[in-house]
């Protein structure tokens, strides 16, 4: 049972005026098996959020914890993040020419591992795998993303992690760019994962459209760098019917 949790973190980002910050003190606690949803509008620093756990160089955390099962996370490395069970899927994909996603694939779950799995059992798992998310066999051989269109690159994202079996995954507008069957497809994905290993997600979208299909147990409103609302299900449908205007208000007078 992983946990991951979140305290009083506050994060900056360098611009030619200086720092600027961004996250301005955000608690958070995700357990396994639990969904949560992240929502709130454009800026309010729900990606800043997703890469700074995550350990992207950009950001500053200038104060604040994060513990994965008690283990300090913004003491580790990348890789050891990775290792620890912790799993990102980007909103814009990178590609990695000359890495095919099969070398690419089992590279990484030897490392988390610390064994290279069972070549027949392995074989098996990539391909039932991306069966199941309609992608062709012939993506095994490519360059990772390289010509990979978005819904493509999104698939290739949930392949990540239906293989590598994370304890927590964060899914930064997994979404976006999808048409209305990738949608599904990779929603179906997300939930066999959860299903088959009780991963704890971290759901960030603008929209309710993909919660149709990936429930979650509890919704946040991010407006700001900080949590403003949190709640269940019925907030997302309040969020889709009203919008963020009463959170934008709030937030520009306690700015």
């Amino acid at each position: 049972m992983s946990t991951l949790e979140i305290r009083d973190l506050h994060v900056s980002v360098e611009t030619k005026e200086g720092p600027k910050p961004i996250l301005r003190g955000v608690d958070l606690t995700i357990n396994a098996g639990e969904t949560h949803a992240i929502m709130g509008p454009n800026g309010s620093g729900k990606s800043t959020l997703a890469y700074s756990i995550a350990g992207h160089p950009k950001y500053t955390i200038t104060s604040g914890t994060v513990t994965l099962d008690g283990e300090d996370v913004l003491a580790m490395t990348v890789d050891e993040r990775a290792r620890a069970g912790m799993f990102l899927a980007m909103q814009y994909p990178v590609e990695v020419p000359g890495v095919s996603v099969s070398n690419f694939l089992r590279t990484a779950k030897t490392a988390i591992d610390g064994e290279a799995p069972a070549l027949r059992t392995w074989v098996k798992d990539v391909k039932g795998a991306m069966e199941n998310l309609r992608m062709d066999s012939s993506f095994a051989e490519r360059s990772v993303n390289e010509g990979f269109s978005g819904g493509e690159k999104k698939r290739h994202e949930i392949l990540q992690m239906e293989l590598l079996k994370p304890s927590i995954a964060i899914l930064d507008e997994t979404d976006s760019g999808l048409d209305v069957d990738a949608l599904r497809i990779v929603s179906e994905g997300v939930n066999r994962a959860k299903e088959s290993t009780d991963v704890g997600v971290l759901l960030i979208t603008h929209y309710t459209r993909i919660l149709r299909y990936i429930k979650p147990d509890f919704v946040h409103v991010f407006v700001d760098g900080r949590i403003a609302e949190e709640g269940g299900p019925e907030l997302a449908d309040r969020l889709e019917n009203e919008g963020y205007d009463r959170f934008l208000t709030t937030g520009a007078a306690t700015a």
